[in-house]
């Protein structure tokens, strides 16, 4: 799709609208260009149409030194693809904005901001993310935790368990968490206790955001909240310590969340994308393993089906009253 296309989606609204925060210009990321080094080995130049290539590293609450992390997978690329790779760092809205505006030709991305590049920029997800603590290898769930102690029991059934939420104090995430606020709301909304997440008060006692889930589930360690729900990944260091988790304990799971992944935007020719994803592919290797270990704590990247891989999150949102 051309930039002017694309202009015409009116963008710069729909993106304020993400996840209801503000959008973050892709003049503010920083950026750097891995160095190239041009040889007569060196792998043939992508179709003359893919000079460079830019990758939007969106920074998350587990990873720490992202630029220097994203700029030796760049260098990686680079090298691999016989063209000069930028990485840059920015948040998901950032990354969605660059992708619409043909400022970024690739993306790492969480589901729901996968759905917005789609919309808005026509890219779409062919690869997800693979963890260790990752319950389906490419999805993960959805946890409801409350402290060991709590009279709150896992019962025969969601209906059932469920129930005993009913006045109690909740940490939610955020309210633009899939795992921490949109696939638990939506379970609730499917098993009849609300009617959307703007009704969430008359259920639950109290209601409370964390920000993000270390907060949530530390809200519920020092008694300030009766249940938090989170990734099942939070569970685990960086995000609690060793000592917080042996005080807490599953009541209810969600299963099937997407994974994060990677989106490409449709102005990247066939050939070449095919290119681009088996040189990604190749960070699976174990040679060049830490490289995507060293991202997101991701262990594989595997091949997705777009609309497969994303048909829960856009189940979810639909179901909750939510725009993607």
């Amino acid at each position: 799709m051309s930039v002017g296309q694309k202009g015409l989606l009116g963008a710069g609204v729909a993106l304020m609208a993400l996840m209801g925060v503000a959008v973050t210009t892709v003049s503010g990321i920083q950026a750097t260009t891995a160095n190239s080094i041009y040889n007569q080995q060196a792998p043939r130049l992508l179709a003359q149409k893919l000079k460079t290539l830019t990758v939007i590293f969106p920074s998350r609450s587990d990873s720490t030194d992202l630029q220097s992390k994203a700029d030796a997978v760049a260098a990686f690329l680079s090298k691999d693809l016989g063209i000069p790779v930028k990485a840059q760092i920015g948040d998901d809205t950032a990354a969605v904005e660059a992708l619409r505006a043909n400022r970024a030709d690739v993306a790492f991305l969480s589901s729901r901001p996968a759905l917005k590049a789609e919309q808005l920029a026509n890219a779409r997800l062919y690869l997800a993310e693979v963890r260790d603590t990752y319950s389906g290898r490419f999805t993960y769930n959805s946890i409801f935790v409350v402290r060991n102690s709590s009279p709150l029991k896992s019962r025969n059934n969601a209906k059932a368990t469920l129930e005993q939420l009913r006045g109690k104090k909740m940490a939610f995430t955020s309210p633009t968490s899939g795992s921490g606020f949109i696939f638990p709301v939506s379970e609730l909304v499917k098993q009849g206790f609300v009617p959307d997440r703007d009704r969430l008060d008359g259920f639950f006692g109290q209601i409370a955001y964390g920000g993000n889930y270390s907060k949530a589930l530390q809200a519920v360690v020092r008694g300030q909240a009766d249940v938090a729900v989170v990734s099942e990944y939070a569970m685990f260091p960086p995000y609690i310590t060793a000592e917080e988790k042996n005080q807490l304990r599953v009541l209810y799971k969600i299963s099937g969340v997407p994974a994060h992944g990677i989106a490409i935007d449709d102005d990247v020719a066939a050939p070449d994308r095919e290119r681009i994803i088996n040189s990604l592919l190749k960070l699976n290797q174990s040679q060049n393993n830490s490289l995507l270990r060293n991202l997101y704590n991701s262990t594989e990247l595997v091949r997705v089906d777009h609309s497969r891989h994303l048909a829960p999150v856009r189940d979810a949102l639909k179901r909750v009253g939510i725009e993607p």
